[in-house]
């Protein structure tokens, strides 16, 4: 496995790449890796001749008071899982390699990014864009694997590709999960035992409306099984809940009913301290 560091160093190995007309899957990452991350490589490798991960902590897409500081990090394992996964380069660039000083520019896809988590996060998905953007000019990749854990990223990401004209195609993954339920997330690791027992309790949620939704022989109203969600969340752990919504699984739109190609999801906060999200196709 090559690990680059500078867009010079990651462009050549591209350039031969392209020479001997390798297809290139990109998998982009901010480290951390766990089964869920392994599980998006082995993906891109099923699909491309090579695979590129990048591993980026962005600071654009932190907000003042959020955990880029504090974000998990290990490089040397993550070295280690990738080259073991069979990733053909690990692209680890510094922050001044990506943006320079005066770095002016950014992307955003406005209306994909207002509601769920860029109703708090007004900064996130901008920032997402604009580092995914020029991932995609730095790798020029046939493709990219995201997953479906941060399912309003992907919506966000395909759309600006949609948008802006990248020649890239954008794969959606299914979400890995624990045993448990939990899906897997680099902040996991925050959590201690308690903490960890509490963070299922959103993909419980979610499993039970579902479980509503298709046991149902009619349309449901959206309303009413989100108020039961969070009325389970919060009297069953020590969590609360940034927001619960039934959506349009295309534009993220909020549906009054659970009909057609739709999806719950949610965001809960653990202790008031760590946030986590999840979502599932009802």
């Amino acid at each position: 496995m090559i690990t680059a560091t500078s867009i010079a160093q990651i462009r050549r190995v591209i350039t031969a790449w392209k020479k001997d007309t390798r297809t290139i899957c990109l998998v982009p990452t901010m480290g951390f890796f766990h089964d869920g991350h392994v599980a998006l490589m082995k993906h891109g490798q099923q699909r491309a001749d090579k695979v590129v991960v990048s591993l980026f902590v962005n600071p654009a897409q932190f907000g003042p008071a959020e955990d880029l500081d504090s974000y998990p990090q290990n490089l040397q394992t993550d070295m280690q899982v990738a080259e073991e996964a069979g990733v053909d380069v690990l692209f680890h660039p510094a922050k001044a390699e990506i943006y320079t000083n005066d770095h002016q520019t950014t992307v955003c896809v406005t209306e994909l990014s207002k509601g769920l988590c860029g109703q708090d996060r007004p900064q996130h998905f901008p920032g997402v864009a604009t580092v995914v953007s020029k991932l995609f000019n730095i790798v020029e990749p046939d493709m990219a694997v995201f997953g479906k854990k941060d399912y309003q990223q992907l919506a966000v990401i395909k759309k600006m590709v949609a948008d802006l004209n990248f020649n890239v195609e954008i794969i959606g993954h299914e979400i890995v999960r624990e045993a448990d339920g939990l899906a897997m997330s680099s902040r996991n690791a925050y959590l201690n035992k308690h903490e960890r027992r509490d963070a299922t309790i959103l993909f419980k949620a979610l499993t039970m409306v579902k479980q509503q939704v298709d046991m149902s022989p009619a349309y449901l109203e959206s309303q009413p099984l989100l108020r039961e969600a969070e009325t389970f969340i919060i009297k069953n752990s020590n969590c609360t809940v940034d927001y619960l919504a039934i959506i349009d699984s295309s534009n993220l739109e909020p549906k009054s009913q659970a009909i057609g190609d739709c999806r719950i999801a949610g965001a809960i906060r653990i202790n008031n301290k760590v946030r986590l999200i999840d979502n599932m196709a009802l």
